[in-house]
């Protein structure tokens, strides 16, 4: 039996283990270790896909073992993020011990963004429409910018962003339009390049430009600016092919 098929599955479980790590920090409220993973998750995420074409292996059963992996890295602990800002934010002290006891209430609506993030995934593995782009925000996206909210705030110089990501009204906001978003008909293009031109990739390189502006100027502010800036960018992308 040829080793190389198992391999891009090996680096998705590698996904699934970052995901788990994150969402056991997530739950002890330590941000930086679960925004660590979850980048690392991503980075997996990207990659098992990168071997299976090169290997030529690619599969049914890695498609769902993708997904599955996604939902922990980029549904569960975004959803919990959500969950332990908005209870920090009421100081709503929630605790898990042997009895698992935790604040029940507002801070449940947080979650909504793992179920819309279990539903985008769901209709992904249906939909043949999205080869070249994204229809509706990728989950690792919508998880980049939930786990770097915490970090901002703690990190952040400017205060009018740190009181915005510690009103839960704004934090309610972000999860009903980021649920929305995932699961909306707007196209996003794509990062994968087929080829190196800059007429047709003009708007992957004005964004890997502005991140890489954004990350040295800016640092954790710049990963949910990004997130936006990408939005936009796909905007104006679809306005200038109408």
């Amino acid at each position: 039996m040829s080793i190389k098929k198992h391999i891009p599955n090996i680096v998705t479980l590698g996904n699934l283990f970052c995901g788990t790590l994150a969402t056991i920090y997530a739950v002890g409220g330590h941000f930086e270790m679960t925004a660590l993973f979850v980048v690392l998750g991503i980075f997996l995420d990207f990659f098992d896909g990168f071997f299976a074409r090169v290997l030529k292996v690619s599969g049914e059963l890695g498609k769902q073992l993708d997904s599955l992996a996604d939902m922990v890295t980029s549904g569960v602990v975004p959803g919990i993020v959500l969950f332990v800002l908005l209870g920090n934010n009421q100081q709503i002290p929630y605790e898990i011990d042997s009895e698992f006891k935790f604040s029940m209430g507002f801070p449940l609506l947080g979650l909504l963004i793992t179920l819309s993030a279990c539903y985008r995934l769901a209709k992904f593995n249906l939909d043949t429409r999205q080869s070249e782009s994204f229809i509706g925000l990728p989950t690792p996206a919508m998880s980049l910018f939930i786990v770097s909210l915490p970090l901002v705030q703690m990190h952040s110089d400017i205060d009018f962003v740190k009181d915005l990501i510690g009103n839960n009204y704004f934090l309610i906001g972000i999860t009903i339009l980021f649920s929305f978003l995932m699961n909306s008909e707007f196209h996003l293009f794509s990062l994968k390049f087929k080829n190196y031109g800059v007429k047709e990739n003009l708007f992957k390189y004005i964004l890997i430009l502005f991140s890489i502006i954004l990350l040295i100027t800016i640092e954790y502010l710049a990963v949910p600016v990004i997130i936006i800036s990408y939005v936009i960018l796909s905007m104006l992308k679809n306005m200038k092919k109408a």
